[in-house]
């Protein structure tokens, strides 16, 4: 397999636009431009569905941190940001019920510790 070389987005743009322009022969534009076969396909393709903003490279983001490029993935970016927000509420409620079941057998120890002790130093 060829190895590509990196790009930037303006370069992609580029080569998506020529190789539009050339009837979408992406053999003739991995050899143009030494980047693979594949990766022109995919950019193209994204290009056509997204336009510019298909072409970012947005590997390692998190779906909460990007800006959305269509309405569908605003929709996604909402969904992972409520369900963060769920998991969040999710932790304080188990942390809230352990401090409460905490503090409820809490004074029971104290109460009892103490008069075990002095009873039996009584008898």
């Amino acid at each position: 397999m060829k190895q590509g070389r990196g790009t930037t987005p303006e370069e992609r743009v580029q080569i998506v636009r020529e190789c539009i322009a050339s009837g979408k022969n992406y053999g003739e534009m991995d050899l143009k431009h030494q980047v693979s076969y594949q990766q022109v396909r995919n950019w193209t393709l994204r290009f056509e569905e997204m336009g510019e903003a298909g072409l970012q490279d947005r590997r390692g983001r998190r779906k909460k941190d990007q800006t959305p490029r269509t309405e569908l993935e605003q929709a996604q970016i909402e969904i992972e940001q409520l369900k963060h927000k769920l998991y969040l509420a999710e932790m304080e409620r188990d942390l809230l019920k352990k401090l409460d079941e905490a503090e409820r057998e809490m004074p029971l120890r104290s109460k009892t510790a103490p008069g075990l002790h002095g009873s039996q130093g009584m008898s």
